[in-house]
């Protein structure tokens, strides 16, 4: 889960804003393959080569992709829903 406590974050809010300034830089055409390059090598450079250890990145994007569906994709969804009705 994303959700640790204030004074933990704190350490990281200086790196984010640094990565969004350069990622809201670049051609929307190139911004995954950007995105996908930078968190790739923070896994790469994290984890040991192990197939125990890749299994736990891999679990970490599994719930990042959880998580951004469940509290931004879905309500996004359902507020659509209300103003254009269901499919």
């Amino acid at each position: 889960m994303p959700y640790i406590k204030q004074q933990q974050r704190e350490k990281w809010e200086e790196s984010i804003k640094d990565v969004v300034k350069i990622l809201k830089n670049i051609n929307s055409d190139k911004l995954e393959g950007e995105i996908n390059y930078f968190i790739t090598s923070i896994l790469l450079k994290t984890y040991k080569q192990s197939y125990f250890e890749y299994n736990r990145a891999i679990g970490v994007l599994e719930c990042i992709k959880q998580e951004l569906y469940r509290k931004q994709v879905a309500s996004y969804e359902d507020e659509k829903i209300k103003e254009n009705g269901e499919v």
